[in-house]
């Protein structure tokens, strides 16, 4: 299996435990508030895995970050049409519908997990490094 698809596989396993978090009791409630938003950033992470995967991690890192932390700073914009956008069941789950300070934080970890995962298991399933 190519590294392109186990990344494509780790995007769709991390979307299925974000909802998964968000739709059901799978996680204990006082987890569940905050492991969408973790399970949210490590798909980003792959993600950007999935499209530059021929470039080095600390870029995929770097892109997590930003597209993460301004998607939540897109949230101190409270325009009519994009908080139309952020009120469909899609637009929520991508855009985040207010700013917390905490989801930064959520980001940062859920980042961190999909690096570790990388750098841990992909990167020796592949023996590189």
């Amino acid at each position: 299996m190519s590294k392109y698809i186990l990344y494509f596989l780790m995007v769709l396993l991390f979307i299925f435990l974000g909802l998964l978090s968000r739709m059901s009791d799978a996680f204990p409630s006082n987890l569940s508030v905050h492991l969408g938003d973790v399970f949210w950033a490590s798909m980003v992470f792959f993600l950007f895995r999935v499209m530059i995967h021929q470039k080095s991690l600390f870029l995929a890192l770097i892109f997590s970050i930003l597209f993460s932390f301004g998607i939540e700073y897109s949230q101190l914009y409270q325009a009519d049409w994009i908080n139309s956008i952020r009120n469909t069941g899609i637009g929520g789950l991508i855009l985040g519908r207010g700013f917390l300070w905490i989801d930064l934080l959520r980001y940062s970890i859920g980042i961190l997990l999909a690096v570790f995962i990388d750098v841990l298991v992909i990167r020796r399933l592949y023996n590189t490094y």
